[in-house]
């Protein structure tokens, strides 16, 4: 018994550091995007040295994606299955074949990794013969499904990230429209001046424009810049830049608008938010908050009848 909890110590040990170091690496990767913006905002932008983790990052995904690689080649996952999952990680940042050959390639290696880490842990501890045995694939399910989980997570904070530059697009659209530039000139500018402050904007702009240089027809390309990660503000943007092109109205005045809509849509979900703090404050409220008052208000006349009955 004494052994389980120690393996259990050691488990939640292990979480505890994993989700630290997390924690910090995102603080880092903070830091480094605010001295970006600084460098950007001041004219100056300075590509770093990669370091030694950085490099050895590269090499590990460049790994994974060729072991995903293979499995595409081996036919096992039906065209279907692949556009789906193409599509999935398209919305979550993780464009092109290179995104859906990291998917396969990190699947396949927790799945096999956690299995023979959960045996070298498991080895020397004296465990029941049903969890000895229940463990090896529980991990290997874990490994399974945890790729799905970790593309769920950042497609959530991919969008969130969309939709919070999205103003600050259409407002740049707004001013390289009144300065004359064309279409595909202007996203491409747009995508240039965001690629630091609001990245993954930034970065889908930068798709929209190489589309737009490369296919005949740029209302495809447009289109493509909503369906591609499923944001809403953004299938309306295609939309209204469809429109613009097909029946010649002001570019300026479309964005204008649509921008104007769009905040006041933000401003609409943050009052939203407020007016349910009231809600949610009331469990606490209940559960934290009322047993101490009637801790402070009864306490000295439930003390003094025990004083009393004694």
């Amino acid at each position: 018994m004494t052994q389980v909890w120690l393996l259990v110590s050691a488990s939640a040990l292990t979480f505890l550091i994993i989700g630290a170091a997390a924690v910090l690496f995102g603080m880092m990767r903070r830091e480094r995007e605010l001295a970006a913006r600084i460098q950007l905002s001041r004219g100056v932008v300075i590509a770093p040295d990669p370091t030694g983790q950085e490099v050895a990052h590269r090499l590990w995904m460049r790994l994974i994606a060729r072991l995903g690689r293979l499995i595409l080649r081996t036919g096992l996952l039906p065209a279907r299955t692949l556009a789906e999952l193409e599509q999935t990680l398209n919305s979550a940042g993780l464009p092109g074949r290179n995104g859906l050959a990291l998917f396969l390639g990190g699947k396949f290696c927790l799945l096999v990794a956690f299995p023979i880490l959960s045996l070298l842990l498991l080895r020397g501890v004296s465990l029941p013969p049903a969890l000895s045995i229940i463990i090896p694939p529980a991990a290997a399910i874990i490994g399974m499904l945890l790729p799905d989980m970790i593309v769920r997570f950042r497609r959530k904070r991919y969008v969130r990230g969309v939709e919070q530059g999205l103003p600050d697009a259409l407002d740049l659209l707004v001013i390289c429209a009144q300065a004359g530039l064309g279409l595909s000139a202007a996203i491409a500018r747009v995508a240039e001046e965001l690629q630091y402050g609001h990245h993954n904007i930034g970065q889908e702009m930068a798709i929209t424009a190489n589309e737009m240089q490369m296919m005949a027809d740029s209302r495809s390309a447009l289109l493509n810049l909503g369906s591609r990660t499923g944001v809403e503000g953004l299938a309306r943007l295609g939309t209204t830049l469809v429109q613009s092109l097909q029946y010649g109205t002001p570019l300026s005045e479309a964005m204008r608008v649509l921008s104007a809509e769009m905040r006041q849509e933000t401003l609409n979900r943050f009052e939203a938010k407020a007016a349910r703090l009231g809600v949610l404050l009331t469990v606490p409220m209940i559960v934290f908050i009322l047993p101490c008052v009637f801790l402070v208000v009864g306490g000295p006349a439930a003390v003094q009848v025990l004083h009393l009955t004694r």
